[in-house]
């Protein structure tokens, strides 16, 4: 029996003393990968891998500047371009080649990365959140991606930050080292450097969208939606309450996604947060919304179609800016945080199971090992919660302050 391997540590990596001839350490982690350490105390990795028939090396770099964790990371990388049927080695050669040419700009990578998400399927949302971040780094767009360092990554963060735009700065530091990851794996003698910077950003503070969730409160803002004088605002905020769907996808819906007759919305995966497509019952209050909006919409493509702009539809900020409007500020309420309200009372009627209430919100389910067994969406019970909630919301809206009757399933 083959004596097993252990996994390479820092530590282990750290003790290894040079030797008169090369020492090779094997990480039985990562098949192939090798550590060598150089009589002279030189501690590098070296890929073993089979290509064509022929036993072959890879180089992935020097110890402590390319770590355990990276050299795995790199190591995974170049088994995927095995698997693509490409040369690990020759897809460097490849990648140096163009970057002698100045194709390896860190603006050309990341729209290399772009076309690469785009080719996924990824959302449209995701890839607007590509070319915005992107955006944000300009200073270093022409710069090669071998020759980004972290301090210029820094500097280019900072203008960012002293706007007090800590998330996005933070999730813009994610973004760079996104960029330089894929670089590294397209061959690219690149090194992610974003990690250096943890902790050189003021971190953000987390802050859970606002949300009305007494009963006496969110019957007022319901009233003052009623009474909003921009009707396609107003049922958009309408059928938010009612669906308790995300804004975006609410904003984006098409009339084809649409079945009146059955009581169904069906949104297609691509505009989904977790790419499966979600079964949204309508309510006989949601059926009035959208037999009122036809006439006004039902010509186009979209419930909700932009004021301007040829194909496009409502706005980000529209159902915000209604709220503000209404009185309420950012700190009170927010599109999103309807999904919080209807949670809230929701699980707090206890009526219904939670595994319903997390499927009508499109949550998805932590366990994975459950989440690939169970795929039952919860419909029936979920009809019925769609009931029960639209006519909450009317009770809300009638009853009086403080004194809202809680109705039975």
């Amino acid at each position: 029996m083959p004596r097993r391997v252990l996994p390479l540590t820092e530590s282990i990596i750290k003790r290894a003393a040079p030797a008169a001839s090369v020492r090779k350490l094997t990480d039985g982690q990562v098949r192939g990968l090798k550590l060598w350490v150089f009589p002279d105390g030189a501690k590098r990795w070296r890929l073993a891998y089979t290509y064509a028939g022929k036993q072959r090396e890879f180089a992935l770099g020097t110890w402590p500047q390319i770590s355990l964790s990276e050299a795995r990371r790199l190591a995974d990388e170049a088994s995927r371009l095995l698997r693509d049927g490409k040369d690990p080695v020759a897809a460097r050669r490849t990648a140096r080649e163009q970057a002698a040419k100045g194709d390896a700009t860190f603006s050309a990578m990341a729209d290399a990365l772009r076309r690469k998400k785009e080719a996924e399927g990824k959302s449209a949302r995701t890839i607007e959140k590509h070319k915005f971040f992107l955006a944000q780094v300009k200073p270093l767009h022409a710069r090669p991606v071998m020759e980004i360092t972290a301090v210029e990554v820094l500097d280019a963060l900072k203008p960012i930050e002293a706007a007090g735009k800590y998330e996005t700065a933070t999730r813009t530091r994610a973004f760079v080292g996104e960029v330089l990851r894929f670089s590294a794996a397209q061959g690219l003698p690149v090194t992610d450097v974003s990690p250096l910077l943890r902790g050189a950003l003021t971190r953000p503070i987390t802050k859970h969208r606002p949300a009305i969730t007494a009963p006496d409160a969110f019957g007022a803002l319901l009233r003052a939606i009623d009474g909003y004088e921009q009707p396609l605002t107003r049922a958009a905020l309408q059928i938010l309450a009612l669906t308790a769907v995300r804004p975006g996808e609410l904003r984006r819906a098409e009339w084809s996604e649409f079945d009146q007759a059955a009581r169904t919305w069906v949104i297609p995966a691509a505009k989904m947060k977790m790419r499966r497509p979600h079964r949204v019952p309508l309510s006989d209050q949601a059926i009035a919304i959208l037999d009122a909006l036809r006439p006004i919409t039902g010509w186009g493509r979209y419930l909700f179609p932009a004021m301007r702009g040829k194909d496009a539809y409502m706005g980000e900020n529209t159902m915000n800016a209604a709220l503000r409007r209404l009185g309420y500020n950012a700190d009170e309420v927010s599109p999103h945080g309807f999904r919080a309200s209807f949670s809230s009372f929701a699980h707090g009627s206890r009526r219904w199971s939670h595994d319903a209430v997390e499927r009508h919100l499109a949550h998805a389910e932590r366990d994975k090992v459950k989440a690939a067994y169970d795929r039952d969406d919860r419909w029936q019970e979920r009809v019925a919660i769609s009931k029960w909630w639209a006519d909450y919301c009317d009770e809300m809206k009638r009853g009086a302050r403080g004194q809202v009757v809680t109705l039975r399933a």
